[in-house]
């Protein structure tokens, strides 16, 4: 009994550490797709970050929003401030089931 336990745990440590294949773009790649309209803009910043600097494009959706509402048959192309809380809003949005996720490396601060 006691191994059936240690196997659930370990199963369950492992899925959470499994990398979720996200893929990733430059800001100089972000700028040749914005116009898109088969792409959804995600900027998961807070809304003071977001108003002191934003991206017209991307909508203002802080980590920890209830992502389930984005469709899920266009592409999502999330940003953030350097792209760590973006990595993590794109593997919560694999967990829920997108398939088609973009992170935007080194976020607004490789904006210009």
């Amino acid at each position: 009994m006691e191994w059936i336990l240690i196997a659930i745990v370990a199963a369950f440590i492992i899925w959470r550490l499994k990398p979720a294949n996200v893929n990733t773009i430059s800001a100089h790649e972000l700028k040749n797709i914005l116009q898109d309209k088969d792409k959804i803009f995600i900027d998961v910043r807070t809304p003071a970050e977001y108003r002191a600097k934003h991206i017209p494009q991307f909508q203002n959706l802080p980590l920890g929003s209830d992502f389930s509402k984005l469709p899920k048959d266009k592409e999502i192309i999330v940003i953030c401030q350097s792209g760590m809380r973006s990595g993590q809003a794109c593997k919560q949005l694999k967990k829920l089931g997108y398939e088609r996720v973009t992170n935007v490396r080194g976020g607004m601060n490789a904006w210009r």
